[in-house]
């Protein structure tokens, strides 16, 4: 169905921009086969009061205005002004004008139609090129690509590299998750999606039904933040802690999609970036240096360890436990037992 509605909406575009006069309902609907499928022919339908109707091979006939053919024509007119006020949300300036007749008639200029010319300069070629190289190792990296080359057709300054490095690091976004590609589509289209899940702190997983909203990369890790229809409330999902397959449901979203900046403040959240206190680990010589970047307070000890007071929040344990016996949470004490709990699950299998 929404192939077969695309393919009726590039229709009707097509014919509104290859006009060179305004073309009335019945010109429309005459032209456009989808319509012709739906509705008939419509020859001699002028879309008034007592005006007659003719429809195509299998359909029933009327030649004043009886039910089939009101209802055939009220069926039309409301499909042809949602397709026509999908154009126009899609960008699509569309024109009304009335002839001489009293008859209303569209077409969409091209003049009205045409995007302004694609120029860059030299830095945001690069900042493109550098956009571009984050996904080489993703599933992205031939779409990335390719749309980097449609933009240099288009436009890039000549003489520009955008693949030229300009820095000594090269970033990279690694997506190894197999529910990284049915998860963006479901962000993207609006689908729910249900998948099964399993915690840090479970053995086996659980089925989960999820209205996705975006997916957010943090600390090498992808995250997933969506609506838990089960619990009824936001929550964030690790894509690596999803096993088998995302299954795409049908139907519409039921919770309200918060804003991106709204989105990553929750991410951030529960991938631990906001700390609200510290707390105090002891931490192998040589080892963990993510947690030793964080630290605000380090100390040596003897015996081949320091001792690290780092920013507290949530999902701090399921990062320590990533560290294993290069890592002891000394306090609090809350702190120390979720970690442990997760390291029991880990154990189990």
């Amino acid at each position: 169905m929404a192939i077969a509605k695309a393919e009726r909406l590039m229709s009707l575009a097509l014919c509104l921009l290859g006009t060179r006069r305004p073309l009335s309902k019945r010109e429309l609907r005459e032209s456009i086969e989808a319509y012709v499928e739906a509705f008939g022919p419509g020859r001699g339908v002028a879309f008034g009061p007592g005006r007659g109707a003719a429809f195509g091979p299998g359909r029933a006939a009327a030649g004043g205005p009886g039910a089939a053919a009101s209802a055939a024509e009220e069926s039309f007119n409301r499909m042809f002004e949602r397709d026509k006020d999908d154009l126009r949300e899609l960008g699509l300036v569309i024109e009304t004008v009335e002839n001489l007749d009293g008859e209303t008639g569209y077409l969409a200029r091209r003049d009205s139609n045409r995007l302004p010319p694609i120029a860059f300069d030299a830095e945001e070629a690069a900042a493109l090129g550098l956009a571009a190289k984050v996904w080489q190792q993703a599933r992205l990296a031939g779409a990335a690509s390719g749309a980097l080359h449609k933009l240099r057709a288009a436009g890039l300054p000549e003489g520009v590299d955008p693949y030229e490095a300009h820095g000594a690091l090269e970033p990279r976004i690694p997506v190894h998750e197999a529910a990284f590609e049915p998860l963006m589509l479901a962000c993207r289209d609006r689908r729910p999606v249900v998948f099964d899940y399993r915690k840090a702190t479970a053995a086996r997983p659980e089925q989960r039904h999820v209205e996705p909203w975006a997916l957010e990369c943090w600390r090498g890790h992808w995250y997933l933040a969506g609506w838990d229809r089960d619990r009824e409330d936001e929550r964030v999902f690790r894509l690596s802690r999803i096993t088998g397959k995302v299954r795409s449901r049908a139907g519409k979203f039921r919770a309200e999609v918060p804003d991106v900046v709204t989105v990553r403040e929750t991410v951030a959240s529960w991938a631990g970036e906001k700390a609200d206190r510290t707390a105090l680990i002891r931490l192998r010589k040589g080892a963990g240096y993510p947690l030793r970047a964080r630290a605000v307070g380090v100390r040596e000890l003897d015996g081949g360890w320091d001792e690290l007071e780092i920013p507290y929040g949530h999902g701090l344990d399921a990062w320590l436990v990533e560290f294993g016996p290069d890592v002891v949470v000394l306090e609090p004490a809350e702190l120390r037992a979720d970690v442990m709990d997760r390291l029991r699950a880990v154990a189990k299998g």
